[in-house]
């Protein structure tokens, strides 16, 4: 359905949030084709941060920049509710291939149901916050932010992100693993590699050696378990023994237990590699660990709702087998929903170049503004319903809530 129909077809509080995104159509579709032409890495999304941060401006919105201490997050703010509610925005990209995760269309769906609320929150009793999050693809701008408290008093939060086309948009049941990303380094000793090989210890060795002991340890583990792997240095010339190797690997499970099972596993074959080879070993950590998602069965409930007026397919779902977002941090201590926009037609996986180029077409458009709505709704049907209103407003301030908060 075209945001016309939609409205059309809506009454009351829905009419009046589609007519919104209708509004801010042209405007939205501009800066969402913007951040797809112009991608930006993790935490140097400038332009792109800078752009929705004004447009947000220019609806009603407050917005302070360089939220937790990060130069590319915001936090945009209209309303006075007791019930604050939190659109997250993505808009970082991943290198060489671009918006391959359709970042630009999580940025335009969440800007343009923001954008279409502002002028009801305090109607809707919200306090509304979008909140720009920097580095989502590796850096875990969320967690960060989560951490430092940019997520505090929140009651609920909501996203939606892209995939490919013949995905179910009823989000109920759906997760995201867990994931954790490190660097191995192996320490070995240089040595001309042909006048005296035999006094050298050669950190390529060891590289090699621990991706052939995972690769081994992969038929042994749950199918839904994931590992993934690269050597980013393992010497320089023939002629020297590598005295140092880098290996960057990430682990992923949908639960915390399973994900910490196996990352013991992996760890021993890096260390078993350093023992084979006698280099020394080094594991760090090189991003925050990005937690399961939690998908609220409420929230769910009324997206899936909204999907069904606009003719879509809501079966229930198996769950998706891959994949991580640090939205998993937010909803695990914020009722938060993270459903899945399908884009007609898009017959390849994310993070490819042709998910990238499909992430800029006409269908994948109609989709962010039909999403745009259907977050718009949910948050409405959330913050009118009185039981459900109490339960969020609980999330944020305790179980004991003063009329002050219920209000």
């Amino acid at each position: 359905m075209n945001l016309t129909d939609i409205t059309a077809a809506a009454a009351g509080v829905h009419a009046e949030l589609a007519s919104g995104v209708e509004h801010w159509h042209e405007k939205v579709h501009l800066l969402a084709r913007a951040i797809h032409a112009h991608p930006e890495l993790s935490f140097e999304e400038v332009r792109a941060s800078a752009g929705i941060a004004a447009l947000l401006r220019e609806g009603g919105f407050e917005v302070e920049m360089g939220t937790s201490g990060l130069p590319t997050a915001f936090t945009a703010t209209v309303g006075s509710g007791a019930l604050t509610v939190a659109l997250c925005i993505e808009y970082d990209a991943l290198p060489q291939i671009g918006h391959a995760c359709g970042h630009n269309l999580i940025a335009g769906a969440s800007v343009a149901a923001a954008l279409a609320l502002a002028p009801l929150a305090d109607s809707l009793g919200i306090t509304l916050k979008a909140i720009g999050t920097p580095a989502e693809e590796h850096g875990g701008g969320k967690a960060i932010m989560l951490a430092d408290g940019a997520f505090d008093g929140v009651g609920l939060s909501l996203m939606v992100h892209p995939v490919q086309d013949g995905i179910t948009y009823n989000p109920a049941g759906t997760s995201a693993q867990a994931v954790g990303r490190y660097r191995a380094t192996f320490t070995g000793k240089a040595a001309h590699a042909a006048a005296a090989p035999h006094l050298g210890v050669n950190a390529a060795d060891a590289a090699v050696l621990s991706q052939v002991a995972v690769g081994l340890l992969r038929q042994q583990i749950p199918g839904d378990h994931r590992i993934a792997m690269y050597v980013a240095e393992a010497g320089h010339v023939t002629n020297i023994i590598p005295e140092k190797a880098v290996v960057e690997f990430e682990c992923r499970a949908f639960t915390l237990p399973e994900y910490e099972s196996l990352l013991v596993r992996v760890r021993n074959c890096f260390e078993g590699a350093a023992l084979a080879t006698g280099t020394g070993l080094s594991i760090e950590p090189t991003e925050p660990l990005y937690e399961p998602l939690l998908q609220d069965d409420d929230l769910a409930a009324h997206w899936t709702a909204a999907m069904d007026v606009f003719g879509k397919d809501t079966s229930p779902a198996a769950g998706l087998g891959g994949g991580s977002t640090d939205m998993g941090n937010i909803s695990q201590v914020i009722p938060s929903l993270h459903p899945w926009l399908s884009i007609p037609g898009a017959d390849v996986p994310i993070h490819s170049h042709a998910f990238a180029a499909l992430a800029d077409t006409p269908a994948a458009y109609d989709v962010m503004f039909e999403a745009a709505v259907a977050l718009a709704w949910t948050t409405a049907d959330a913050a009118t319903n009185p039981e459900q209103r109490t339960r969020f407003i609980a999330a944020a301030y305790g179980t004991a809530l003063s009329e002050e908060h219920t209000a």
